[in-house]
């Protein structure tokens, strides 16, 4: 069995945090180290592993198998180290059960997915340390495989095994300009298929291509992470793009956006409530779920 120390840890996070950043180059910017010491602690860590962590040359950089698991292996323990530094702070204090949450952001206006009146009706009886976060969906699956979060909440892949999946509602989205666009003023009629083709389209990177191929546009103009992103581009009157109908409805109805052709383009995103199945009986985790069911079926 192979034994880490501590500097082990060191070399983890520099290893994670190569990870994250995709490149050398970003990752040294990151940790304010240069190329050749970054590849040096990788080559340490790879030595005292006994296995290649990543590919790296001219095709780019590229984790191995090995690699992947590892990545995922250092994602948990650093979060059990948070947790184990949050516990032993402050031993004198009480100690109070903690839920680390997620979710997609762009949802606080959603009247279907009342996150905070779930939050509020929850610590109403019983005293518990929340950590709320936000990510994307790819970027939720995978903290709750790593641990780093207890529940998520939004359009995840249900692609593990592992993790159990609890439907919550269907939230529609729809294909909006800003005031400032040129077809702002068109006549729905008037909006064809060519105009749409030539126009500048945002997508939202998490969702791959799935944006371009609900219009069948033939590329991205934009990419964004975030709705809130996404609502800055389509203000700017440069784009086309599509938004929680929670989100754009709010702005159309200032004038400041439009929908474009609903009954062509509208289309609903099914968002579930994930947790790791091996947390099934967490009484903490299962309570506050029902809370989340509650006003998100209401």
């Amino acid at each position: 069995m192979r034994r880490l120390d501590n500097i082990d840890l060191r070399l983890l996070r520099i290893y994670t945090t190569l990870v994250d950043a995709g490149s050398f180059f970003d990752a040294g910017v990151a940790l304010n180290l240069s190329q050749p010491t970054l590849s040096t602690h990788l080559a340490t860590l790879e030595q005292r592993l006994g296995e290649r962590l990543c590919e790296r040359g001219r095709k780019g950089f590229r984790l191995t198998p090995f690699g992947e698991v590892t990545y995922n292996a250092a994602q948990t323990l650093f979060g059990e180290i948070n947790r184990f530094n949050e516990r032993v702070s402050n031993p004198a204090s009480k100690v109070v059960d903690r839920l680390a949450v997620g979710i997609i952001d762009g949802v606080v206006t959603n009247p279907k997915l009342g996150l905070q009146a779930a939050i509020g009706e929850f610590l109403k009886t019983r005293e518990v340390f929340i950590d709320l976060d936000l990510g994307t969906p790819r970027e939720l699956e995978r903290a709750i495989l790593t641990g780093e979060r207890d529940l998520v909440i939004g359009p995840v892949a249900q692609s593990s095994p592992d993790v159990t999946y609890v439907a919550l509602h269907r939230e529609p989205h729809a294909l909006y300009c800003g005031k400032d666009h040129p077809f702002f003023e068109l006549p729905a009629q008037k909006l064809s298929r060519k105009l749409l083709d030539e126009s500048l389209f945002s997508i939202r990177g998490y969702r791959n291509f799935d944006d371009l191929y609900r219009v069948g546009h033939r590329r991205a103009s934009g990419s964004v992470n975030k709705i809130e992103a996404q609502t800055m581009m389509i203000l700017s009157g440069q784009y086309v793009g599509f938004l929680p109908c929670h989100v754009g409805d709010h702005w159309a109805s200032m004038g400041m956006m439009k929908v474009l052709k609903h009954r062509t383009y509208a289309f609903e995103s099914q968002h579930f409530a994930a947790y790791r199945s091996a947390d099934a009986n967490n009484r903490t985790l299962v309570a506050f779920l029902r809370a989340v069911k509650h006003y998100a079926m209401a």
